[in-house]
């Protein structure tokens, strides 16, 4: 009898033992507020930095702006990672509202800290360079195009199990440097709804503004598709497993 009660006894200590050692589960605050907190104050300084850089000096920065724009502050980015299981249905609107929120919070921020004259004669760093309905397919396709091969670059690297890599915030900063060396004169290598919308709105500069939705959120429409269809690995795939 002592021997069977020793080893309850141990069996016991075993069960503390993995109960003490178990993951706490996370609180509410760290599942849903500290992550939109991270997306607003993330955008709220992508966006402030790239805004400056463009009323401060326009002619030098104006087509390496962008590039300071990515990571996951991005809203195609965080439509593109539910598509592909990467975040929960619930989490997306609230990430949205973050992003957008702090793309007017950096776009205020720069107008607080630049020149009235600078900030009007950049526009307060809205995307001015669509001019006409002639450019309109063109800058459209650009923007849906570019906004494709970068949300392609962030979920094979971040999402897809097969080819995640701890380099893909490099990966994604290379993949926007190419896109504005080869797009920034066609449409601005936006690529981002939140830092097209802060800035319009503190400008009221609404001219082809929609444009830097349609482009930015069908282009990673079409990654994520590609994604879920052919390149993803058997978790993600859809079809062809």
């Amino acid at each position: 009898m002592s021997a069977q009660a020793e080893k309850l006894e141990l069996e016991e200590l075993d069960k503390t033992l993995l109960k003490k050692n178990e993951p706490k589960p996370l609180g509410k605050y760290e599942r849903i507020i500290q992550p939109c907190v991270a997306e607003l104050v993330g955008t709220t300084f992508f966006v402030f930095i790239g805004c400056v850089s463009v009323i401060e000096n326009v002619e030098a920065a104006g087509r390496l702006q962008p590039a300071l724009v990515g990571s996951h502050f991005n809203p195609p980015f965080t439509i593109a990672i539910w598509l592909c299981g990467g975040i929960q249905l619930a989490m997306v609107i609230p990430y949205l509202i973050s992003q957008l929120i702090g793309g007017v919070l950096g776009a205020a921020m720069s107008k607080v800290m630049t020149s009235r004259e600078n900030y009007m004669n950049a526009t307060g760093a809205a995307f001015t360079i669509l001019k006409s309905d002639e450019q309109l397919g063109k800058v459209v396709f650009a923007e849906m195009a570019m906004t494709c091969l970068v949300t392609m670059v962030v979920l094979l690297g971040a999402v897809n199990g097969k080819s995640k890599s701890p380099l893909v915030p490099f990966m994604v900063g290379c993949t926007v440097i190419v896109n504005i060396l080869a797009g920034g004169d066609v449409s601005g290598t936006c690529l981002n709804p939140a830092r097209a919308f802060g800035p319009a709105l503190m400008a009221n500069y609404w001219t082809y503004h929609w444009v830097y939705w349609v482009g930015p959120i069908g282009g990673g429409l079409v990654a994520a598709a590609l994604v879920r269809l052919l390149l993803g690995d058997e978790k993600i795939r859809v079809i062809l497993k």
